[in-house]
């Protein structure tokens, strides 16, 4: 029965993912979407792939630290070669075994971790990554001429401050096993948004856009929060419909919002791609012999 519910879910989202792709073609010209990717200054877009490499590896350090507060004291090479699997089948695997489930599952059973403290951590990392998301999209709102977003310039400030503080008190009420690395996974999140933020600068630098900078950049933070949702294919349609409404709320051209999305999206695929070489070798799970002995 289990077997057949995974298989479900993943048709499910697949399904999903192509109606909300579907559905974002039929409101605009694939042909002007095609030609601003075809036009794109590909030095721009290599600078794009090498800032998001780098958020990825900054990222996997972070989950690190969730794992040395488990006592497993993974070397940064075994946790990188665990993280590119993990992306790999967040992406191309998502009804088989998902990333997420993998790393817990493989944690789990190799150094006897208790299974609620895996899941959690786990899923804090995701949550700082969600935080700062928030507290930028939150920055970039307040910097944003919109008559919409500028009368609440105070209230997103306020918002930055009150989301920081429930996530520390949830952290300090039910993970308290986590608390000594909070700080350090929110400098570890800032770091990693920044560099995506980076990474989606230079697209916009490649695909040729000079205007509207923060309003894409915002979009960006928002489909990249929506994309966490687990409906579709590693966010595939939900990143796409997200642009696709943002810009126009925000007053931006339709077509080339799509080209930024879809310009990304490749970007993480081909990055996620390479983890298939650790689907047929399973990376050894090292530990640090220093690490460890602390604990």
């Amino acid at each position: 029965m289990g077997k057949w519910r995974k298989k479900g879910i993943a048709l499910l989202k697949v399904a999903i993912s192509l109606l909300l792709v579907y559905f974002v073609f039929t409101k605009v010209n694939f042909s002007e979407v095609w030609g601003i990717l075809r036009d794109s200054r590909p030095g721009y877009i290599v600078l794009a792939l090498i800032f998001f490499i780098v958020s990825k590896v900054v990222s996997a350090f972070r989950l690190n630290l969730y794992f040395h507060q488990l006592g497993v004291g993974l070397t940064q090479k075994s946790n990188l070669k665990l993280y590119l699997l993990g992306m790999f089948y967040n992406l191309f695997l998502p009804g088989g075994i998902g990333g997420d489930a993998y790393k817990g599952y493989q944690i789990r059973k190799q150094f006897e971790v208790p299974t609620k403290r895996v899941i959690a951590v786990l899923l804090l990392d995701r949550l700082s990554g969600m935080l700062l998301l928030f507290v930028y999209a939150c920055l970039l709102a307040m910097g944003l001429k919109d008559h919409l977003l500028s009368d609440y310039r105070i209230l997103f400030g306020l918002a930055i401050l009150i989301g920081v503080f429930v996530f520390w008190g949830l952290n300090k009420r039910f993970f308290s096993y986590a608390v000594p690395v909070f700080w350090s996974s929110a400098g570890y999140s800032a770091i990693v948004q920044g560099l995506q933020l980076i990474s989606l600068y230079c697209i916009l630098c490649g695909l040729s856009i000079e205007n509207n900078i923060l309003a894409y950049l915002f979009i960006f933070l928002i489909s990249s929060i929506v994309s966490v949702v687990p409906l579709t294919i590693g966010g595939i349609g939900s990143r796409e419909v997200t642009f696709y409404y943002g810009s126009i709320w925000l007053g931006l051209h339709q077509d080339t919002s799509i080209g930024i999305s879809m310009t990304f999206f490749l970007i993480t695929a081909v990055v996620s791609l390479f983890g298939i070489y650790y689907h047929f070798k399973k990376p050894a799970l090292k530990l640090d012999k220093d690490i460890s002995a602390r604990h």
